[in-house]
C-alpha cells in the first residue's frame, strides 16, 4: 500500500497578487453590472412615466403643456412653469420650477420631492400641476 503525500505548494507573491487582482476584477465587474441594471431600471421608470403622462394628449393640449423625455428625465413644460421627474438610483426627484421670474432657459426650482415609484412620481406631478392651475 503506497501513500502519496502531496507537497504543499509554496505561496509566492505572484500567486497572492494574481488572486487579489482576480478578486478585485470580479468585484469591479459586479459593481458595473449592478450599475448597468440600475440605469436600465431608471430608464424604464422614466419611459413608463412618460407613457403615463402622454397617454391623454388632448389633456396636455388643453392645459398648454408639452411633455418631453430625455434619458432619465420626464418634463412637463408650460409657458410659466416646468415640472420634471429625474430618475436615479431607484428613486425619482420631482421638481416644480417657475419660468416667470428667471432668465429664459433657467427655471428656478420652487418645490422638490423625492419618491420611490413611477406611480408616486405621477401623483406628485399631478399635485404640482394642480398647484399651478388657476382656480
Amino acid at each position: 500500500m503506497s501513500t502519496r503525500t502531496r507537497k504543499p505548494k509554496a505561496l509566492s507573491l505572484k500567486d497572492a497578487f494574481e488572486t487579489e487582482f482576480a478578486r478585485r476584477e470580479m468585484e469591479r465587474r459586479a459593481r458595473e453590472d449592478a450599475e448597468r441594471a440600475q440605469q436600465a431600471a431608471d430608464l424604464g421608470g422614466a419611459k413608463a412615466l412618460h407613457d403615463a403622462v402622454t397617454a391623454d394628449g388632448a389633456f396636455l393640449q388643453t392645459r398648454g403643456l408639452s411633455a418631453d423625455l430625455r434619458r432619465y428625465t420626464v418634463s412637463l413644460d408650460h409657458k410659466n412653469f416646468r415640472i420634471a421627474a429625474y430618475f436615479e438610483g431607484g428613486k425619482a426627484s420631482v421638481t416644480l420650477s417657475d419660468k416667470r421670474t428667471t432668465a429664459p432657459g433657467s427655471a428656478a426650482p420652487r418645490k422638490q420631492e423625492t419618491v420611490e415609484s413611477v406611480e408616486d412620481a405621477l401623483a406628485v406631478m399631478a399635485q404640482f400641476l394642480a398647484d399651478e392651475t388657476p382656480k
